[in-house]
């Protein structure tokens, strides 16, 4: 076959990337009316941490305030309904599936992070007097987001027929790719306040990705290959979904070497499994012992979780559980958004690097013929095959990084506004990251993929993932990150 007829055409209203783009791009554009005085984006519903639930809601923005909180949460609900579904017709999902699905899951995940932000399950120590209250778990809100993936594990795998009526709208990566395009204003934002720390953070989180890269891919490969006696068709996708990012590498590099089709589904199953199961301990795991090392923890989460919403959703996490921990133990307020800044920018990095590496592995299993019996050897690999593997949601990530960065260094009267229009998109990019959770929980059927004989797969991923590559990565962001701080916030 044609390699060329074997590659999916990307379209710019087809795939999840683009509409990632496109719809985190519209929430980033509508928060910049800030900069020209009008508000286009405050009716959106924001959380309070709150005891009394009909304060646990209200408008992101003062100039809102006479709309009742469940008002700005219907507001919030039929944007989100109405773009994501442009894009779900476009994408041509079942439309009126999706429609119905998305409002049982939007209603559940966002139930969930109400819950989560209750103030004895979220409040952090320097709120307690406004709460009038002397103890919390000290979860901070993002404690939600695990409220939201548990009910989503519950009912992935206890109530699968419902499980398998929302599947149309549970969409855990294109809800994250649109937060993280929302989230490159932050860094823009950050690098304005502080341009060292920003470009800091930039040049060590690409130096880790390339150690971690050289590192992760061949001793996967080698254990899966000597140790487990897996054929090259499955222990390269297996090696790349290990060490790289998850669902995303192991798909690319399947259709680089040209491997079954079924073989890198059946690797993501296992995948989105494990990043479910790292969700639930390891930002606990950070805050235990990198509580005083907050960029470690942020840098590691990017390289532990395997996937784009398992990593940045365990960013937000951490970030929110060691900064509760830093005030509460070292009396240290720390400016939010770094931890998470930092998770974002590794895996961006990881992202980018996942088309290169699945260009370099279709060149070296065609020249070297390392293919399965009966599959065509010696296929060409085409110039457009790098772009074809490129995620293009990195360019929203750069692009609204970019656009922040350059208005406040053009015009430096207006960064107050531009911090204004940031902080608006990511009350939006909050809800993008609740419904990940949920939508990672739903589609994560642990008792299916034990049914389906998946043994020496998991096996093999345990031993690498808690063997070594938790480890390594930990190793790696000590080494680029230790004694690098976030700013602390005064007054």
């Amino acid at each position: 076959m044609n390699q060329e007829n074997t590659l999916t055409k990307s379209s710019l209203l087809k795939t999840e990337d683009w509409w990632a783009v496109w719809l985190g791009g519209l929430v980033f554009f509508l928060g910049l009316g800030q900069l020209f005085g009008g508000d286009l984006l405050g009716w959106a519903v924001k959380t309070n941490v709150w005891l009394s639930i009909t304060k646990s809601m209200a408008p992101l923005s003062k100039t809102y305030a006479f709309l009742p909180g469940w008002a700005s949460l219907l507001l919030t609900f039929l944007f989100f309904l109405v773009t994501t579904s442009i894009g779900a017709a476009c994408m041509g999902w079942n439309l009126k599936r999706f429609v119905v699905g998305f409002t049982i899951i939007f209603a559940l995940a966002y139930g969930s992070f109400i819950l989560g932000s209750y103030g004895y399950l979220a409040a952090t120590k320097d709120q307690y007097a406004k709460l009038n209250i002397n103890w919390s778990v000290g979860l901070t809100p993002e404690g939600g987001f695990i409220i939201a993936l548990i009910v989503g594990l519950l009912i992935g795998n206890f109530w699968t027929g419902l499980a398998k009526f929302l599947e149309e709208a549970a969409r855990p990566e294109l809800y994250i790719k649109t937060g993280i395009v929302i989230l490159g204003a932050t860094l823009g934002i950050k690098a304005l306040g502080s341009v060292n720390l920003a470009s800091t953070v930039i040049i060590r989180g690409l130096c880790a990705i390339v150690e971690a890269y050289l590192i992760y891919w061949p001793v996967v490969y080698f254990i899966s290959r000597k140790w487990f006696k897996m054929t090259p068709e499955w222990a390269a996708p297996l090696a790349s979904g290990i060490s790289i990012c998850g669902v995303a590498a192991a798909i690319a590099t399947g259709g680089a070497i040209r491997s079954r089709p079924q073989i890198p589904i059946i690797l993501s199953s296992v995948i989105i499994v494990f990043v479910a199961v790292e969700l639930l301990f390891l930002p606990w795991l950070a805050q235990s012992i990198l509580y005083n090392q907050p960029m470690v923890a942020g840098s590691w989460m990017g390289l532990a979780v395997k996937s784009d919403g398992g990593a940045v959703a365990s960013g937000a996490i951490t970030e929110g559980l060691i900064r509760a921990k830093a005030l509460a133990v070292n009396g240290v307020k720390w400016e939010p958004g770094w931890i998470l800044t930092v998770t974002t920018v590794t895996k961006v990095f990881i992202d980018i690097f996942i088309g290169i590496w699945a260009f370099i592995l279709a060149v070296v299993w065609s020249v070297f013929g390392i293919n399965k019996k009966g599959q065509e050897k010696g296929s060409k690999v085409t110039k457009g095959e790098i772009w074809e593997r490129f995620p293009k949601f990195v360019l929203g990530y750069a692009a609204t990084f970019l656009i922040l960065l350059l208005i406040g260094l053009a015009a430096p009267h207006l960064t107050k506004a531009a911090t204004a229009a940031a902080d608006q998109a990511n009350g939006l990019r909050g809800i993008y990251f609740t419904l990940t959770f949920f939508s990672i929980g739903l589609i994560t059927n642990v008792r299916k993929l034990w049914a389906e004989g998946m043994g020496r797969i998991v096996t093999v991923y345990a031993v690498c993932l808690f063997g070594f590559i938790l480890w390594v990565g930990l190793l790696i962001s000590w080494i680029f990150y230790h004694g690098i701080m976030p700013p602390i916030v005064t007054g």
